[in-house]
């Protein structure tokens, strides 16, 4: 029993890693219905930037943000490329996502390398129901949980988030009320780019964390969004919750390998469940 509350512990720090990608993959989608392929990377950004910060440039907190704060640099440059031009069909930005992607895995082999990495985090352990692990694991989940509030409370209370609520919930009137869609566009890969390079710079310590590593990131954190209809984070937030702690339970009692099928698998029947449940308005 001991054992298998370690591997459910386990799988939701994984979780609150996949939610940080997925929710960045669902701010996206609602305000410019595009798939931005490309959050995965910024993952892997953010672990290997806060790495190199770690090596005896800057302290822990200050590193961390400095890499969280590129990756949203990162996420606006991939924006502008994605959406900056007006009347960008979503496919074609799907397909530029995609290719930035495939250029920052480059650049990532090019300074980084392809060993992986694990910059230093919290050292000491906790103690849950009889269960020891590691605080950082522990500092994941946490980070998420208040990560996930403090977008609701950004998106409710502020007026950037309530343009972002109002340019994802009907574009054409948000321009006709003087909204800027385009400039929402790009503030959703900003706020996109920050989640992915959180969840990177959380995750590394833990986990070792390399180029290959954004397939995996991508696949769970795709799969948790969907799970909330590319619309919901909360609903992302559990998907990922699921994702994470099967994942680990495959891992332990199986073979570590299955985990990224079964993000596929879930995201597959997750996505034919939707389509048959869906009524023809939001087919369209």
């Amino acid at each position: 029993m001991e054992a298998f509350l370690t591997y459910v512990l386990s799988g939701l720090a994984l979780a609150g890693s996949f939610a940080l990608v997925g929710s960045g993959l669902v701010v996206v989608y609602r305000v410019t219905h595009v798939l931005n392929f490309a959050q995965g990377m910024l993952a892997v950004f953010g672990a290997m930037i806060s790495y190199s910060l770690l090596g005896g440039i800057l302290p822990h907190g200050i590193a961390e943000l400095v890499a969280v704060l590129c990756c949203a640099v990162i996420g606006v440059i991939i924006g502008v490329a994605a959406i900056g031009k007006r009347g960008t069909p979503p496919m074609v930005s799907l397909l530029i996502t995609l290719g930035l992607g495939m250029i920052a895995t480059a650049v990532v082999t090019g300074v980084w390398g392809q060993s992986p990495v694990s910059p230093p985090g919290l050292t000491g352990t906790v103690d849950i129901l009889g269960v020891s692990l590691a605080t950082q694991r522990i500092l994941v989940f946490v980070v998420a949980l208040i990560t996930f509030a403090l977008l609701s409370l950004f998106f409710a209370r502020t007026d950037i988030g309530k343009a972002l609520t109002a340019a994802a919930s009907n574009p054409r009137a948000a321009r006709l009320v003087g909204i800027n869609t385009r400039a929402m566009g790009l503030v959703a890969f900003a706020i996109a780019g920050a989640l992915g390079g959180l969840a990177g710079v959380l995750i590394a310590p833990t986990t070792a964390v390399s180029v290959s590593s954004d397939l995996p990131l991508i696949l769970s954190g795709f799969a948790a969004a969907i799970f909330g209809g590319l619309r919901s984070p909360w609903l992302t937030f559990l998907g990922a919750v699921i994702l994470g702690v099967v994942g680990q339970l495959i891992a332990a009692y199986g073979n570590g390998s299955y985990q990224t099928p079964v993000a596929l698998l879930m995201m597959l029947i997750i996505m034919i469940v939707r389509a048959g449940t869906m009524n023809p308005e939001e087919a369209k």
